[in-house]
């Protein structure tokens, strides 16, 4: 059985990553479904791609910039995605990578 202390220096706390904090991106990486609350206590739907034993949540204007790449350009394996802003203003730029 593990300390207080051990259990607090090892905590880690429960963070949302996002697919954007990768540096690449396969396209052909399984994507799953999840769901969570909001702040408001909304239920809500989400996408995420699992990757080294992590979940990254993929917002649907990346799936939507990936799918607009891939019609330009069907042979792409890997993209890179950025992200700008915060909340609201939140965007996302998809980049080929290979």
């Amino acid at each position: 059985m593990a300390t207080l202390r051990e259990t607090a220096l090892a905590f880690e706390p429960k963070q949302t990553l996002n697919i954007a904090d990768l540096d690449k991106v396969p396209v052909d990486i399984q994507l799953y479904e999840g769901s969570g609350t909001d702040a408001e206590g909304k239920p809500f739907n989400y996408k995420y791609a699992k990757l080294n034993g992590k979940e990254y949540r993929v917002p649907p204007s990346v799936i939507e910039e990936i799918q607009t790449i891939l019609k330009l350009k069907p042979t792409v394996q890997v993209v890179k995605v950025t992200k700008s802003g915060s909340g609201l203003a939140t965007r996302y730029k998809v980049n080929p990578s290979d």
